[in-house]
């Protein structure tokens, strides 16, 4: 996200007692974080409703199936793209190049905060949920057009060469930390995300690297 992510750290959600936006808030909570933890289908009502400390009939109160509350999910992450991605990067830095990869040093640190065991939370949706199910994927592909977004406005700020493709540049660098993501998770260590990211870094240096005057341009002036 990624948006895309549920919580800046681990944990599972304060579970207070009452009714109303609360319940619907801890339902919405604790489905953030067993769907990123187990997946959409590694998740029954029996996890949610143990997890939120919600009886069934208050579940139903406020979303007719899981489907739906995983939609709510998905919304979720859209809000929450700005103030718990974004600002926090823009907040690191002020070199719209640094910026996008401070935002990847957050994805980094939730990697190791997890041991590596849960990957990208909006990129093990776009994979588990069946694309049968257009409006689950539709708020998917939202909130990846989203984190481009984001990231192209850095770029826009970056003073690029003449005739860079930015749209395609910021879709590469999501690319980049998905698929940085998901080795890790195969692989149960942050290094293949470390080494995309420094793969990344290495393509922004030579982007920005000013062209040498060859020689014989030097003679003749």
């Amino acid at each position: 996200m990624a948006n895309v992510v549920p919580t800046s750290t681990v944990r599972k959600p304060t579970l207070l007692q009452g009714a109303g936006p609360a319940t619907r808030q801890r339902l919405v909570e604790s489905a953030r974080y067993l769907f990123w933890e187990r997946g959409f289908a590694g998740t029954s009502m029996a996890d949610l409703l143990a997890h939120s400390k919600v009886n069934s009939g208050s579940f139903y109160h406020f979303f007719d199936s899981k489907e739906a509350l995983l939609r709510e999910v998905l919304e979720s992450y859209l809000v929450a793209l700005h103030p718990m991605i974004v600002e926090p990067a823009y907040a690191a830095t002020s070199r719209p190049i640094e910026r996008i990869f401070a935002i990847l040093e957050g994805y980094r640190g939730r990697i190791l905060m997890t041991d590596a065991q849960y990957g990208c939370p909006l990129g093990r949706l776009a994979l588990e949920i069946d694309p049968e199910n257009r409006p689950a994927h539709k708020l998917i592909a939202e909130n990846f057009r989203g984190w481009i977004g984001a990231v192209r406005a850095c770029l826009e700020e970056a003073k690029l060469p003449k005739g860079t493709d930015i749209d395609a540049l910021a879709t590469y660098v999501l690319a980049v930390m998905e698929g940085g993501v998901m080795l890790s998770r195969s692989y149960g260590s942050v290094d293949p995300f470390d080494r995309t990211v420094k793969a990344l870094r290495e393509h922004f240096q030579l982007l920005m690297r000013k062209p040498r005057r060859s020689t014989r341009s030097q003679s003749a002036t």
